[in-house]
C-alpha cells in the first residue's frame, strides 16, 4: 500500500513505504505456532475445583415384606412389566401411549436441546473469535489541510482489506472442560428426565385403563342393585294395596330404589371422565373410546407372586434417582467453573490479511499485514465476590447432593407402600368377597320372610342397602390390587426400557424441525444422543 507526507495545500513529496510483509508473516507465523503448542500443553494439566463423586446414600438391604411369599428378592423379569396383566387391550393402549403422547414428546425434544448446549460448551473448546472481514474505503483528502503526514499525489485514493481474526481464551484452570463436564452431566439428566416421564406415563395408563374397568364392574353392580331393589318396591307396594301393610314400606322401599339409581349417573360421569384422561396420555382429543376399549371386561387380574429384586436396584433402575445424580454431577462441574475465575484469565489474540489500494494487488505477498499478541487478565481486588460465588455454588451443589438422598428416600418409600397395598388389599377382597356372598343371602331370606308376612320391611332395606355398599366397595377394592401392583412397578422404575434402540423424537417431528432449522446430525439415533463420558483431571489443591 501507499503513504503520503503532505505540505500545505498541493501534495509536494511523495515516498512509496514498503514494510516487509514476508517478515511480518513469519514472525506472526512462528509467535502462533509456539502460542498454540504451549497452550495445548498448558490447558491439558491443570483443572481447579473438587472432582465430582457419586453422593451415598442410604437403602435399605431388604424389603419389610420380604418374608411374605407373594413377594420375591429376585430381580424383576418383565421389562414390559404390563404383560404380567395379560389384557391385549391394556398392551395396545401403552404402546399407543408411548408413540403419540405429547408430554413425552416434549422430553425427547428437551434432549436434543441438552445435546445443542453441550455442542455449545464444546465450542468453548476453541477460539472464542473467528471473523473474517472485508472492507473497501474510497477516500478524498482535502487540499487545504495539512495533516503532518506523507501526502499523495492526488486528493484522492481507494483502500482494499481482507483478513481473519482470531481470539482464544486458554483453558488453563480447566473452566470450559468443566462447563463441557457439566453440560453433559445435564444431557444425562435430560435423558433420565423422558425415562422418568415415561415410567409415569406407562402406570398412569394402566392406572387409568383399571379405574375404567372399576367403574364399569361398580356399573354393573349398581344395575343389579337397581333391579333387586325394584323388585323389593313391587312386592311392598302390592301388599300396600292389599291392606296388608302401611304406605311407610312403599316409601322406604321407593327411596332405597332411588338412592341406588342415582349412583348411576355418578359412575357414568367418572366413567367418561377417565375416559377422557386417557384420550390425552393417548395423545388425542377426548373421544369415546368403545373402539379401542371394546366391551366391559373384567378387572385385570393380578399374579400370584411379584419379583420386586432389593432396595439397592431402585439406584440404578428409577430414572429420577439417575436424574437426581446427573444434576449432582452437573452443579459440581459449576463449583470448578467459579473456582477459575479466582485465577488469572489469559487470552491471546491476532489477526492475518493483505490490504492494498488497488484490489488487484491485495494478495501479493508486499500486501500481507499481521498482528499477535497475548493478554492477562487478573481481578485482584474484587472484595470477596469470587470466593463467595464459590461458596454460593458449593451450597447448591450441596442442597442437590440432599435432594439426591432425599429421592432415594422417597423411591423407598413409595415402593414399600405399593407392596404393603398390593399385599392387604388382596387380603381385603377376600373379605369382601365373603362379605358380598353373606349380603346376598340376607337380603334373599329377608324378602323371602317379608312377603310371607313374619317381618316387617326394616330387615330387607338394611339387607339391600348393605348389599349395594359392600358390592361397589369389593369392585373399588378389586381395582385397588391392580392398582397397588402398578404403583409398585412404577416404584420401581420399570418401563421406561421400551425406548432402547428407539428414537427419543418421531421421525415426523424430526423431519419439521429439519425443515426449520439445519439441525445436521443432532436428530439422529438414541445411540448418537447419549452422553458420553468426560474426563475429569485432578483438582488443583487448596481451591
Amino acid at each position: 500500500m501507499y503513504a503520503w507526507v503532505g505540505g500545505t495545500g498541493q501534495p509536494t513529496t511523495q515516498r512509496k513505504a514498503y514494510a516487509r510483509p514476508c517478515s511480518v508473516a513469519s514472525g506472526v507465523s512462528r509467535y502462533w505456532v509456539g502460542v498454540i503448542a504451549v497452550s495445548v500443553l498448558i490447558c491439558g494439566c491443570t483443572t481447579v475445583g473438587p472432582d465430582y463423586v457419586r453422593p451415598s446414600a442410604d437403602v435399605a438391604g431388604q424389603w419389610i415384606e420380604v418374608d411374605d411369599p407373594r413377594i420375591k428378592a429376585e430381580p424383576p423379569g418383565h421389562r414390559e412389566w404390563w404383560t404380567v396383566f395379560n389384557d391385549p387391550v391394556l398392551n395396545v393402549l401403552v404402546d399407543t401411549a408411548y408413540k403419540q403422547n405429547l408430554t413425552l414428546r416434549s422430553a425427547g425434544i428437551r434432549i436434543l436441546e441438552a445435546r445443542a448446549r453441550l455442542g455449545i460448551s464444546v465450542g468453548f473448546q476453541y477460539p472464542e473469535q473467528q471473523t473474517g472481514t472485508y472492507s473497501f474505503r474510497r477516500t478524498k483528502l482535502s487540499e487545504n489541510f495539512d495533516p503532518g503526514v506523507i501526502s499523495s499525489p492526488s486528493n484522492e485514493f481507494s483502500s482494499n482489506m481482507i483478513g481473519f481474526d482470531a481470539g482464544w481464551e486458554l483453558d488453563f484452570w480447566g473452566k470450559f472442560r468443566r462447563g463441557l463436564e457439566s453440560a453433559n452431566a445435564d444431557l444425562g439428566a435430560s435423558i433420565a428426565n423422558y425415562d422418568d416421564i415415561l415410567v409415569s406415563l406407562v402406570a398412569e395408563v394402566a392406572a387409568t385403563y383399571v379405574q375404567i374397568r372399576t367403574f364399569e364392574e361398580r356399573l354393573r353392580f349398581a344395575r343389579q342393585n337397581v333391579k333387586i331393589q325394584t323388585r323389593s318396591f313391587q312386592i311392598a307396594d302390592v301388599r300396600f294395596r292389599n291392606g296388608a301393610v302401611t304406605e311407610l314400606d312403599v316409601q322406604q322401599a321407593k327411596a332405597n330404589l332411588r338412592n341406588t339409581e342415582a349412583l348411576i349417573p355418578e359412575l357414568e360421569m367418572g366413567l367418561r371422565q377417565a375416559q377422557n384422561a386417557l384420550s390425552i396420555l393417548l395423545g388425542m382429543p377426548p373421544r369415546d373410546l368403545q373402539d379401542v376399549l371394546g366391551s366391559p371386561t373384567p378387572i385385570p387380574t393380578v399374579p400370584p407372586d411379584v419379583a420386586i429384586g432389593v432396595p439397592a436396584d431402585l439406584l440404578r433402575r428409577r430414572p429420577d434417582i439417575q436424574r437426581a445424580e446427573r444434576l449432582a454431577a452437573a452443579q459440581s462441574a459449576h463449583i470448578g467453573i467459579a473456582v477459575s475465575d479466582l485465577y488469572p484469565t489469559i487470552k491471546i489474540a491476532g489477526a492475518f490479511g493483505w490490504q492494498a489500494n488497488d484490489v488487484t494487488d491485495l494478495f501479493q505477498s508486499a500486501s500481507i499485514i499481521g498482528s499477535a499478541g497475548t493478554s492477562i487478565v487478573w481481578p485482584i481486588f474484587n472484595y470477596g465476590r469470587i470466593r463467595n460465588n464459590v461458596r454460593v455454588q458449593d451450597a447448591r451443589f450441596q442442597q442437590v447432593v440432599v435432594d439426591y438422598q432425599n429421592s432415594v428416600l422417597k423411591a423407598a418409600e413409595e415402593v414399600e407402600n405399593a407392596v404393603v397395598a398390593f399385599l392387604r388389599t388382596q387380603e381385603a377382597v377376600k373379605l369382601l368377597a365373603d362379605s358380598v356372598k353373606a349380603s346376598r343371602r340376607w337380603e334373599q331370606l329377608a324378602l323371602i320372610q317379608y312377603r310371607e308376612g313374619l317381618i316387617d320391611f326394616t330387615p330387607v332395606l338394611d339387607s339391600e342397602e348393605f348389599l349395594a355398599a359392600q358390592e361397589d366397595r369389593l369392585a373399588q377394592t378389586t381395582g385397588d390390587i391392580a392398582v397397588s401392583l402398578i404403583a409398585m412397578y412404577k416404584g420401581l422404575g420399570g418401563g421406561w426400557e421400551i425406548r432402547i434402540g428407539k428414537d427419543f423424537v418421531p421421525v415426523q417431528t424430526k423431519q419439521e424441525m429439519q425443515e426449520r432449522t439445519n439441525w445436521g446430525d443432532f436428530l439422529t439415533s438414541p445411540e448418537n444422543v447419549s452422553p458420553k463420558p468426560v474426563r475429569i483431571l485432578p483438582a488443583a489443591p487448596d481451591w
